[in-house]
């Protein structure tokens, strides 16, 4: 894009809040998560810090619509609902100025671990307006739930999404996480049967990835951690959809699917590139002000995040600056924000009208390169072609992470 030419704003955005707290770090788990017991939390006090930021970053809303709200982490469940909700309020209040929805029409999605998530805890989020929760259940067999590191047991995770469906959350995901070692794709498939039949209206169902900085990460290195084969997970892979398909559930995304009418709107909106407000600590966000798309990641640090709450009035929104509040930004161009759209995009069902994201973004679309990929690609039954629009056919869902870096 020329230098002088400005990037339109997206129309609209999500906002996604970051609870770093958990109970206890996952051997498996690559977010940004302390561990801490409820009582050593700074319940209030992180509420007062992710509200000032959000009243700096809130002058960047312009015209906008709000369209989501997400608090994840960590385990947001163990936010008191009193400052969980203030946060909230802030939010919706912050969004009412611009052109955003009403707040019923918000999707207000709150994270939830089974070991601080009950019919109590299912009630207070209702008062607050949370419509949304997702419960990380991650398996149904007491072996596994141990490997995984997981607090709860199996009743415990079976409880928790019985909880919110009973409470009257309108919608309510569970994850699970398949290919473990030990793991039969029938196992895998009966355990996302058993889920869909407790009523939820979304299930997020993944194969477990050993990520490096991991507790597994580095067993996995040495050698000492059990894995299982690629062509079993596959296996598990097509268990699982199979399932949740014959279930009534649609398989929106590689590791979602959702019942009519109830996908994950936040994360739609990730997969389509809309610009989304990352506040919290360690959180990223990916906004465009000023004519420019910038990414940028506040301080990993929660007690950083803290000491710095006042720091934010005087924060310059546009140039992103890097220091005690802010880790990491970077200008994000048109070409970078192509592929990434391709990337995502690929993921989902319905894929990507790829030259209208070309032209959004004012950059070239069908290079040569690109053309003679996509060729050897459909070609190949990898991918599918039709005008503009790409997607993955159902068969090759399995390779889509290969199908795109042999695009890009």
């Amino acid at each position: 894009m020329p230098e002088n030419q400005e990037r339109p704003e997206s129309t609209s955005f999500g906002v996604y809040v970051h609870f770093p707290w958990c109970l206890k770090k996952c051997p498996y788990c690559d977010f940004l998560s302390v561990a801490a017991e409820p009582q050593a939390i700074p319940h209030q006090e992180y509420a007062d810090a992710v509200v000032s930021e959000l009243a700096r970053r809130a002058e960047g809303f312009g015209t906008r619509r709000l369209a989501s709200i997400f608090f994840g982490g960590g385990t947001p469940s163990l936010w008191a609902p009193t400052a969980l909700g203030r946060v909230l309020r802030a939010v919706l209040e912050a969004a009412s100025a611009s052109a955003s929805a009403t707040a019923e029409e918000v999707e207000i999605t709150v994270e939830c671990n089974p070991t601080s998530f009950d019919a109590e805890r299912a009630r207070a989020l209702l008062d607050l307006g949370v419509n949304r929760v997702s419960i990380g259940v991650q398996g149904l067999e007491a072996e596994r739930l141990r490997f995984l590191g997981r607090l709860h047991d199996v009743a415990g995770g079976l409880d928790a999404v019985k909880a919110a469906i009973t409470a009257g959350v309108p919608r309510v995901s569970a994850d699970l996480i398949f290919g473990v070692a030990g793991q039969s794709p029938e196992a895998a498939a009966g355990e996302a049967a058993r889920i869909a039949e407790l009523g939820p209206t979304h299930v997020s169902a993944y194969a477990l990835t050993i990520e490096p900085g991991t507790q597994f990460g580095a067993l996995a290195k040495k050698g000492k951690l059990p894995l299982l084969g690629e062509a079993a997970i596959a296996d598990s892979f097509v268990a699982v959809e199979a399932a949740l398909e014959g279930a009534g559930f649609q398989h929106y995304e590689i590791s979602n699917y959702a019942r009519l009418g109830h996908v994950a709107r936040h994360n739609l909106g990730y997969w389509r590139g809309d610009d989304y407000l990352g506040l919290g600590t360690g959180a990223w966000g990916t906004w465009t002000i000023g004519g420019r798309r910038l990414r940028y990641r506040n301080t990993p640090s929660p007690e950083r995040y803290l000491a710095g709450a006042d720091q934010w009035a005087s924060y310059d929104l546009e140039c992103a600056e890097i220091g005690a509040l802010v880790s990491e930004a970077e200008v994000i161009d048109g070409e970078t924000a192509l592929r990434e759209r391709l990337m995502l995009g690929l993921r989902l069902d319905e894929g990507i009208d790829f030259e209208a994201a070309a032209a959004e973004l004012d950059v070239p679309g069908w290079t040569p390169a690109r053309e003679r990929a996509a060729a050897r690609l459909v070609k190949a039954g990898r991918l599918s072609r039709a005008g503009p629009r790409l997607w993955v056919p159902k068969a090759a869902r399995l390779f889509t992470d290969g199908t795109v870096r042999d695009l890009l």
